[in-house]
């Protein structure tokens, strides 16, 4: 996929493992989103993802995951508790070492994991707004 060679070609770490993340969306629609997300997030540095046809980027080691194209959350409802952070609603989830951070406003959806080791997590989601605001649609 064109997203893995343009990583290489940002100078992703070739000794770092590529962040397995299986499972993930592969929508044509992230694309724009995905090419846009910056190398650098709360000082951790974009690595490879596979496979690299998944609609995904991740940063550091415990990596951050993002996944682009996603269902909405399953445990959320309109009365559901969520956050804004620099013009996107976000609903967090807690997971057992972090958070996991969903858009609830936008076109397609985009999911953050966050490991613990970031606190304060949002701040990834700070770095992600220009990204996700100027590529994604909002409802």
């Amino acid at each position: 996929m064109r997203i893995a060679l343009a990583l290489l070609a940002l100078g992703v770490s070739a000794c770092a493992r590529p962040v397995d993340v299986s499972g993930s969306p592969s929508d044509p629609a992230c694309e724009p989103f995905l090419a846009s997300v910056p190398v650098i997030v709360i000082e951790q540095r974009l690595r490879e993802t596979i496979p690299a046809d998944a609609s995904a980027a991740a940063w550091g080691d415990p990596p951050i995951v993002v996944r682009c194209g996603v269902d909405s959350p399953a445990a959320f409802d309109p009365t559901s508790a969520v956050i804004e952070v620099e013009s996107v609603t976000w609903f967090p989830e807690p997971l057992s070492n972090g958070t996991l951070f969903t858009t609830i406003d936008r076109t397609p959806r985009i999911e953050v994991a966050v490991p613990r080791d970031f606190s304060p997590e949002v701040n990834v989601l700070i770095e992600l707004a220009d990204s996700i605001r100027e590529q994604t649609t909002a409802r």
